[in-house]
């Protein structure tokens, strides 16, 4: 390993430390006192650091973190079956396979009616939290989404985001990990919890 390469990986540790015991909340921040802290300006990806926060989840949950994922996949099939017609995806560290300590359920629906899919989950006994509306400006462009809050039987905090269907063909890159925002539907879902319920998808 070189200088370059040696220090790379000392700043994306310390980032991946700082955001796993909650110093910062943000990758940019985290990096940016990582370099703070060594005494260098050099900035690693967040691929980088994405990478070093697996590892230091793996080390300081396992095996609990791998039965806790498995868990929440189930729940997370769960809600998307009852929002089956709407084309649930399953997002976010469950669908990667990369939770810790206080990560949450992320499931995108693809609906111009909000309140329709509240109405369903809130007839199949969902326990809501809490509901919003967020709005973000990308390259000019202006997208609303309504955010539900809701907590599983079992506890697990999870997100629904109702996108308009104008943007269900969007091709959205991860901002963390570089490549694109897949997730897995309701069917595919399934297949990983039968075959290998643990499986991690992130980039080789």
């Amino acid at each position: 390993m070189n200088a370059d390469s040696d220090l790379r990986c000392k700043i994306a540790k310390e980032a991946a430390t700082l955001l796993y015991f909650g110093a910062e909340k943000e990758y940019k921040q985290a990096k940016l006192k990582a370099t703070k802290n060594l005494g260098t300006h050099f900035l690693p990806t967040n691929l980088e650091v994405a990478l070093e926060l697996d590892k230091i989840a793996e080390a300081y949950e396992r095996p609990a973190r791998k039965e806790r994922l498995i868990q929440m996949r189930k729940e997370a099939l769960k809600i998307m079956k009852i929002l089956k017609e709407y084309s649930p995806i399953l997002i976010g560290s469950v669908w990667r396979g990369t939770i810790r300590r206080g990560s949450d359920i992320d499931i995108t629906v693809y609906h111009d009616i909000a309140d329709e899919i509240l109405s369903l989950i809130k007839k199949r006994g969902v326990n809501i939290i809490k509901t919003e509306w967020n709005t973000v400006t990308k390259k000019g462009k202006t997208e609303a989404s309504f955010h539900v809050y809701a907590e599983t039987s079992s506890k697990q905090i999870t997100e629904i985001v109702v996108r308009s269907p104008d943007e269900a063909g969007y091709r959205r890159k991860c901002e963390v990990f570089g490549d694109e925002l897949k997730g897995l539907n309701v069917q595919e879902l399934e297949r990983v919890l039968e075959e290998n319920p643990a499986e991690k998808f992130i980039p080789a």
